[in-house]
């Protein structure tokens, strides 16, 4: 019978990136749902986008045809599958940490404002990094997606919480939606809600509306 190992190599990131990190006072990390690529999705977020805003957009470190294997198909990526979960959690916490490492590297600013978005998959992803307690966020905006029941919420305490959907969303039923006021009870979770019409999506006039109402 096989035996199953696991090597820890090093690996190339990609992220992007919108307007002039040293000289911004608030940053946003957006992180993209299953399927997207960074220099797509980066785009939802050119509205908001201003002489002290930065936009920055990690990828998915699993990237694969969307169509099947044809060179010709459209590009996905994707931040993790259930296959080696608990590596692949390890791997994007630790890639996310860097990239977050480093864009304080280039900013010093000590009234810095990080808003953190989590879209899909990425909510996830995002709420389990944000978790892990190595970033220093103000806001936090779970986008069409739940939180994971397996995370220790104790590094919310300190952020503001965002949980926005739309009311077409065919990924939020009405079971998941109970299921993460349920999380939000369990763990005393205080999170706004933001309901607009629309489906599994950031539309550009939500995500200004609610920019300038939370102060984002």
């Amino acid at each position: 019978m096989s035996q199953k190992h696991n090597l820890v190599v090093q690996k190339t990131a990609t992220y992007y990136s919108l307007g002039t990190i040293k000289s911004a006072k608030t940053i946003w990390i957006v992180l993209h749902g299953y399927g997207y690529l960074a220099k797509y999705f980066i785009k939802k977020f050119e509205p908001i986008l201003g002489n002290e805003i930065v936009i920055i957009a990690p990828e998915g470190l699993s990237r694969f045809y969307l169509d099947g294997v044809d060179t010709n198909s459209r590009v996905g990526a994707c931040w993790m599958t259930k296959e080696n979960r608990e590596e692949e959690i390890i791997d994007y916490i630790h890639y996310l940490n860097q990239l977050y490492a480093t864009i304080l590297e280039q900013n010093n600013n000590k009234q810095l404002k990080i808003n953190i978005v989590g879209f899909s998959q990425g909510g996830a992803t995002a709420s389990r990094w944000i978790a892990d307690g190595k970033v220093n966020c103000t806001n936090f905006i779970l986008w069409a997606s739940i939180f994971p029941d397996d995370m220790n919420f104790m590094a919310f305490g300190k952020i503001s919480t965002f949980f926005i959907y739309g009311d077409e969303d065919q990924f939020v039923t009405k079971e998941r939606l109970k299921y993460q006021k349920e999380i939000f009870k369990k763990s005393d979770l205080k999170v706004k809600t933001a309901v607009f019409k629309g489906g599994h999506d950031i539309p550009k006039a939500v995500l200004v509306e609610q920019a300038e109402l939370n102060d984002w």
